[in-house]
């Protein structure tokens, strides 16, 4: 049976989640402000949660109601049988969202909510359920924007940004879902090297190489809020999340730089506990030493604004970048993000096409460059494409940026900074299509014990790839026992100096016992249903027995 679904996301990836859900079988599909509507049944619920990669959070709407004052949510919300979601053993939460004249305070939303479910339960049994903030049973989000409330189950839980594979930060990190659909605006999906210069944590690169692949983000996750639900089907999920069916081969490589070292640890240690280290070659090395690939690349990369990262010369960077591109670029694509009109100055090249991004507050542009040889005339008399028909059109709409566009100027801000990772912020003139503002002031569960997905089985050794000449690269072992996939051998000399280990991702074979509720087979333990035993054992996806033990 279908049902009403909501996808939230961030402004700016609404087209990008909306194919994703298109993909994914989605019907009914309809697009939002930072969230896209779109119908499903239960397999499609669970596997939205599991496999999008744009999306922040899923809910199932169980009411739509006229919000005209606080009796109002008080009778519309204690009409719903409650009982059919939460029991009194249970503990629940109210997350809300209001954009209204009527309410100025969204947490007085969200304790009427609270109060109309618990009377119920006084009436109806004498007792009632208990309210946990941290770690709920059942999460509800109430949302309202002027007199129109719609009250839903959260199906997620805590944040689809939060992928799980994240063991320690950087300054400003850019938050997953938001690097992820960087990428698909892009339409890479591994056909060729993918590069980024000023990599930081490693967030682009760990993206790039579970899109190229296809591996749902969802593996690396702990839990999903819809699993304490009363109708939930731990059998359907446990097929969804064994099928690697869709996964593909990789046949080029990722790679990350970054003139910190600090940061080339951190990436290295996120992309080892990611089980990925095999697809993904991180250096250290400044942007100013970079070489023309040997291969075909696309780069995407997301220098520093001078905003929550300072640096020297900022402008200097960028002129950097430019030189770079023009000279040892030739021949592909890359795509920058950022924020300041005066930084693009910088690179003095003309853009294929400006997205509009939000990377939390800031109002930021997605620019793509088409880096030819020689000039723009004679490149497009060869055949050469500059700018597609798609993007001519979407250039020429009106209206893509705000009237009298201020890179400098920040949107209001109504919620914290989350975990450091991007912003949640209020468009106070869009009243009636906010819907999003992703509230997860929840506990930062412990990133222990997600583990490797190790033993795969069918990917062989592929070989060495050559020195890349970009400073420091690794020496990159070969995948012991992953078989099935041959000696793939090296792919020439890449010339870019001392490389590193690329540590193996032995035996991928299978997936593992997720454990807890009995043999899952197929992806490794999973954590409360997963039997860490203190160390990471998600097969293939995850750290070795010598890991940190800190939280994240």
């Amino acid at each position: 049976m279908e049902f009403e679904l909501i996808a939230k996301t961030f402004m700016g990836l609404e087209p990008i989640l909306a194919k994703e859900l298109t993909e994914l079988g989605a019907n009914d599909v309809q697009i939002g402000r930072r969230m896209v509507s779109f119908r499903g049944d239960k397999e499609l619920m669970y596997r939205a949660n599991f496999q999008l990669h744009t999306a922040i959070r899923i809910l199932k709407p169980i009411i739509h109601f006229k919000a005209r004052s606080a009796d109002d949510v008080y009778e519309e919300v204690k009409k719903v049988e409650w009982s059919d979601y939460i029991s009194n053993d249970k503990t629940f939460a109210v997350d809300s969202v209001v954009f209204s004249e009527e309410f100025r305070h969204s947490k007085f939303v969200a304790y009427k909510v609270k109060d109309a479910i618990v009377d119920q339960f006084r009436e109806r049994t004498g007792t009632r359920p208990n309210i946990s903030v941290a770690n709920p049973d059942i999460r509800l989000h109430i949302h309202i924007a002027d007199e129109d409330g719609t009250l839903s189950l959260d199906s997620s839980g805590e944040s689809l940004h939060r992928r799980g594979y994240r063991q320690e930060s950087v300054e400003a990190p850019l938050n997953e879902v938001l690097a992820a659909g960087m990428i698909l605006m892009t339409g890479w999906h591994g056909e060729c090297d993918f590069i980024d210069p000023m990599c930081g944590s490693g967030t682009l690169l760990i993206e790039a190489a579970l899109i190229a692949r296809n591996i749902s983000p969802g593996v690396f996750r702990k839990s999903y809020a819809f699993e304490k639900w009363n109708d939930f089907d731990a059998e359907l999920f446990d097929k969804i999340f064994n099928d690697d069916s869709k996964e593909r081969e990789f046949e080029h490589h990722i790679y990350g730089y970054d003139i910190d070292l600090k940061c080339v640890g951190t990436a290295r240690l996120n992309v080892k506990a990611a089980g990925l280290s095999s697809d993904i070659t991180v250096t250290q090395a400044d942007i100013k030493d970079f070489t023309q690939p040997t291969e075909k690349s696309i780069m995407v990369t997301n220098p520093p604004y001078g905003e929550r990262i300072s640096t020297p010369d900022l402008l200097g960077t960028y002129r950097i970048i430019g030189e770079k591109l023009k000279h040892a670029f030739t021949g592909n694509e890359a795509w920058i993000l950022s924020y300041r009109e005066e930084c693009f100055e910088q690179i003095g090249l003309r853009p294929s096409i400006k997205i509009p991004v939000y990377n939390g507050s800031l109002e930021c542009e997605f620019r793509k460059y088409t880096i030819f040889e020689g000039r723009l005339k004679n490149f497009r008399q060869e055949g050469g494409i500059v700018k597609t028909e798609d993007e001519k059109a979407a250039m020429a709409e009106k209206h893509r940026f705000k009237k009298n566009r201020e890179f400098k100027q920040r949107l209001d801000e109504e919620q914290s900074n989350e975990d450091g990772d991007i912003r949640s912020f209020t468009f106070h003139h869009h009243k009636l299509e906010s819907f999003s503002r992703d509230d997860d002031q929840r506990d930062r569960r412990s990133r222990d014990d997600r583990g490797d997905r190790n033993d795969r089985g069918g990917r062989g050794d592929r070989g060495g790839r050559g020195d890349r000449d970009f400073k420091k690269s690794f020496d990159r072992r070969d995948r012991d026992d992953r078989g099935g996939r041959s000696d793939r051998g090296g792919r020439g000399d890449r010339d870019f100096k001392k490389s590193f280990d690329r540590r193996d991702r032995d035996d991928r074979g299978g997936r593992g016992d997720r454990g807890g509720r009995g043999d899952r087979g197929g992806r490794g333990d999973r954590g409360g249903r997963r039997d860490f035993g203190g160390e990471w054992r998600k097969k293939g996806y995850g750290k070795d027995n010598d890991r940190r033990d800190d939280d994240d």
